[in-house]
């Protein structure tokens, strides 16, 4: 892969490329082969990115005519401000185009969204072991001091 990274929004055409990357994001945290998301979930969220009522949305990165990376993002309502939060919920590189700054381009694709949307903040968490992303993610954003906390009802 040596041309140059373009970030777009995803196209329903896209779907045979996004897959392997929506796997392999998956595979990352855990989730494949007998843990793996079922199938209505990857369908749904496909489908997500294209309903116009849907507040989840899709950017790619494309080099030399294929994918090579993805961010998916969701915006939703504050009590603090008064325009939407966007969420940026999933970011993807494929390990053959990591290094490239595919994903720092894929976050800016996020903000230029964020900006055009009326959104003031972009957020977002990784695990506490994704070192690698955090590297990127210290020089793109600030780290606002929040713990989260979650559990399954």
């Amino acid at each position: 892969m040596t041309g140059t990274v373009h970030i777009r929004p995803v196209e329903e055409t896209d779907y045979a490329e996004w897959q392997p990357l929506w796997d392999g994001y998956n595979a990352f945290y855990g989730r494949a082969q007998e843990t793996a998301l079922p199938q209505e979930i990857t369908d749904a969220t496909w489908a997500r990115f294209f309903d116009n009522n849907e507040p989840v949305h899709a950017l790619v990165a494309e080099s030399d005519g294929k994918l090579i990376g993805l961010v998916h993002f969701i915006y939703h309502r504050s009590t603090t401000l008064l325009g939407p939060i966007c969420y940026l919920q999933d970011l993807f590189t494929a390990e053959a185009a990591r290094g490239r700054g595919v994903g720092r381009k894929l976050i800016s694709g996020v903000y230029a969204s964020a900006k055009s949307a009326g959104s003031e903040r972009v957020y977002w968490h990784t695990h506490k072991t994704n070192a690698t992303a955090m590297k990127l993610y210290d020089k793109v954003a600030e780290k606002p001091g929040f713990v989260m906390y979650r559990q399954s009802v």
